[in-house]
């Protein structure tokens, strides 16, 4: 494999906000703490956190169900805030890490190690383009057109500048850019990437044997219902994640509720017939390489 170049502009950043973060943590004990921060740095995290599952992962990336203008403008403002780049360029790294799981070509393949697959595929400069024919259904959106173009000042806008004229409000800018800004875009970043990490070493194989992707409670409890990774690596159309109705998946209950109030329409379910085929296909071929008692 290509030796990768070392991306020090992104490098430069994230490991520059992970020290603010800390500094926020030491803002809020031992300079200033305000509750209304905290719930505002709360809020913040919802409504980036749904816009990346709900919006860039499971709208744009999959098509799992169709949004009306109001919603995708709101996932694209927020999505934004999580400096994870546009929707549009987000989108096509996941198409092809979907093609391509485990393979040299996926982006962020955890056979490249925990640590690539994590953080380091971002600390690093890609070597090939975005490719646009994998995503000309998002491009023929002028909303997400927009927000490719102008993605970096709606970034700062609302992941830093917002939040602080809100702080102002309360007598606290500073303690609101440092929680609700750089706090919560850390925790954010390692929700996201744990997705492409843990979530592909720790958990059970229940739906498909062919990839890493497994299903876990502890990843869905960090990502807002994303860490049933093994069947939505299997199922990857349908806009559920945790298929099951105990799973731990917000992000599912946020979209069935907003079809009730029709922001969001055409929802994909996989039948469970073939959800089914696939948990007992799983199992008998588990059970064929599992070695036989010895009765010597």
């Amino acid at each position: 494999m290509q030796k990768k170049r070392i991306d020090w502009l992104n490098t430069g950043f994230i490991g520059t906000s992970h020290l603010v973060a800390v500094f926020a943590v030491i803002y809020m004990a031992a300079i200033q703490f305000s509750w209304w921060t905290v719930g505002l740095a709360l809020l913040w995290g919802a409504c980036c956190g749904v816009s990346v599952t709900g919006g860039y992962h499971r709208l744009f990336s999959h098509n799992a169900y169709r949004a009306s203008w109001v919603l995708r403008a709101f996932y694209l403002v927020f999505g934004a805030a999580t400096l994870q780049n546009s929707a549009l360029k987000w989108s096509a790294d996941h198409r092809v890490h979907h093609k391509f799981t485990d393979k040299e070509e996926d982006p962020y393949s955890i056979t490249q190690g925990f640590w690539w697959a994590h953080i380091g595929w971002v600390l690093h400069k890609s070597e090939k383009e975005m490719d646009l024919n994998s995503v000309r259904d998002l491009y023929a959106d002028p909303l997400v057109r927009f927000q490719h173009r102008f993605y970096l000042p709606i970034a700062v806008l609302t992941g830093f500048l917002l939040p602080g004229a809100l702080g102002m409000l309360w007598g606290d800018p500073i303690g609101a850019v440092l929680v609700a800004g750089f706090l919560r875009l850390v925790l954010m970043w390692q929700a996201t990437f744990s997705i492409n990490s843990v979530a592909h070493c720790i958990g059970k194989k229940t739906y498909s044997l062919t990839s890493t992707a497994r299903d876990s409670f502890v990843t869905a409890l960090l990502s807002m219902g994303e860490g049933y990774h093994n069947f939505h690596h299997r199922f990857q159309s349908d806009y559920r994640n945790g298929v099951r109705w105990y799973h731990f998946d917000p992000t599912k209950w946020w979209v069935w509720t907003l079809s009730k109030v029709k922001l969001t329409r055409d929802l994909k379910r996989v039948p469970p017939q073939a959800i089914e085929k696939a948990r007992q296909a799983v199992r008998a071929q588990l059970a064929a390489h599992r070695p036989m008692p010895d009765v010597s």
